[in-house]
């Protein structure tokens, strides 16, 4: 088949197979349709979008599109990227400075509250894309009248979240490491302050949050661990009994298999093994009392 064949585009079109598309500055890869099996891994090619016509790279092989099983409608392969394509997608990049500079001055003309973070030219030029951020809904009519003006194409503002901000930004973590979603990640899972708590760590947001301002994802990796080691276990500040004294759960640590019980005169180190058989005595004690009360 000829590699530059451009796919039929109708809507509910089905294609025999598929590749998996990454484009630039993303981690995640989308799945296209092709009728095309010349296709291979590290080709520069031509798809189309729901934001228009983009250049991507092939991170995979042709593949059968039934055996995979897409269950969604997909887009078209148009066709591998030409030295014509390369050169217009290189010469769009280029201009993004003064995309964003001129969409800068424009966002302070009209003094809206928003925070610009990319600029983007489709590959054929006719749309520009500006992604930002802020805190409000912003009334971006006279903005878009303005920028039309100055470039002359469809103009396509799109907010985007705290989490997506740190992503395209990127930076370090509080571990020194390059931010996992600049990094690695593909989409933002859930991350609750229950995590958090299963860590036993004090809910301090703010040594909590990542660069987003948000929970750092790392507490969603650690947490199945953490609801394992914690299964079973009393919150901190529960009463036990031991050795016929009173005593108190003032500190655990999971991954040391360690806690402290403390009253008044003493703390006593335990493992944690430790403390589950004083728990479990302790409640065969409580069990025997009330049978002999009945």
């Amino acid at each position: 088949m000829n590699t530059n064949e451009v796919n039929n585009n109708e809507e509910n079109v089905t294609y025999k197979y598929c590749v998996s598309v990454k484009f630039r500055g993303s981690k995640k890869a989308y799945n296209f349709g092709t009728n095309d099996d010349t296709f291979k891994y590290g080709d520069q090619v031509v798809v189309e979008t729901v934001r228009g016509l983009e250049i991507g790279e092939l991170i995979s092989d042709v593949r059968d599109a039934d055996t995979h099983q897409i269950d969604i409608a997909l887009k078209p392969v148009l066709r591998k990227a030409t030295e014509e394509d390369i050169r217009q997608n290189e010469e769009n990049l280029s201009e993004e400075p003064e995309l964003l500079k001129k969409c800068q001055e424009c966002i302070d003309q009209l003094a809206l509250e928003m925070y610009l973070i990319s600029a983007e030219y489709t590959l054929d030029k006719s749309k520009v894309i500006f992604s930002y951020v802020a805190d409000e809904r912003v009334d971006f009519r006279e903005l878009l009248k303005l920028l039309a003006a100055a470039f002359k194409c469809r103009i396509e503002l799109r907010q985007i979240g705290p989490r997506d901000k740190a992503k395209i930004v990127g930076g370090l973590g509080s571990c020194g490491m390059e931010t996992c979603c600049s990094r690695f990640l593909d989409d933002f899972d859930i991350v609750s302050i229950n995590m958090a708590k299963n860590q036993l760590l004090a809910l301090n947001t703010s040594k909590l949050s990542g660069q987003c301002g948000k929970l750092m994802c790392c507490l969603k990796y650690e947490d199945e661990v953490y609801k394992k080691l914690r299964a079973g276990l009393p919150k901190l500040n529960t009463s036990v009994f031991y050795e016929n004294e009173r005593f108190r759960i003032t500190s655990m640590n999971l991954l040391n298999n360690s806690v402290r019980i403390s009253n008044k005169e003493n703390a006593v180190d335990l493992t944690i093994d430790e403390l589950r058989e004083i728990l479990a005595a302790n409640a065969k004690a409580k069990e025997k009392k009330a049978s002999k009360e009945e």
